[in-house]
């Protein structure tokens, strides 16, 4: 059971995932989760460090493209700066917006990654689609209502998930 929430990888920030270790890897394309994930939930206008992350994957010609959980209009709002094409309504723990987002970019599974910060959503979702997933720890330590809700469930499917797979631990990057 617990397989539907092993990630590929454990990374402590989505900062530290280079285009280069990407690439070793055959990945084409990042999906990631936006709230905690990209940004704080409660700040849409994202770091220095985003943006020379986002710029060095641009520079890569590695696509960077949000899916989400939120509302098309909430998405808009906060990726606006940002510049980033999105999926909304993706319906994470389905891998529903996951494969919108692989036909969009004309994308097999093998050669996309999604980053989440969630096990029960974006890395079920990722596995359920068949595509390399990344869990990095949220931005933050606040959520909004509704993901606290995750998090208390989630806590107990993370130490059930170490236990099974004792190998599995926090890297610094994808090459740790």
């Amino acid at each position: 059971m617990m397989k539907a929430f092993k990630p590929t990888w454990m990374v402590n920030t989505i900062y530290s995932i280079s285009p280069s270790q990407l690439k070793s890897h055959g990945i084409r394309a990042v999906f990631t989760d936006l709230d905690n994930t990209l940004i704080a939930w409660n700040n849409p206008d994202g770091t220095p460090e985003l943006k020379a992350w986002m710029q060095s994957l641009k520079d890569a010609n590695i696509p960077l493209l949000v899916v989400s959980n939120n509302s098309h209009n909430r998405i808009e709002r906060a990726v606006a700066k940002l510049e980033l094409p999105f999926i909304s309504r993706a319906l994470k723990p389905l891998a529903t917006g996951i494969n919108r987002a692989m036909k969009k970019l004309e994308l097999k599974p093998h050669e996309v990654v999604m980053v989440g910060d969630q096990l029960l959503t974006d890395i079920a979702a990722s596995n359920q689609a068949g595509v390399y997933s990344i869990l990095v720890k949220p931005l933050i330590d606040s959520d909004q209502w509704n993901t606290q809700i995750n998090r208390f469930f989630e806590k107990y499917v993370m130490k059930q998930m170490l236990k099974e797979n004792p190998t599995l631990s926090w890297q610094e990057s994808l090459n740790d």
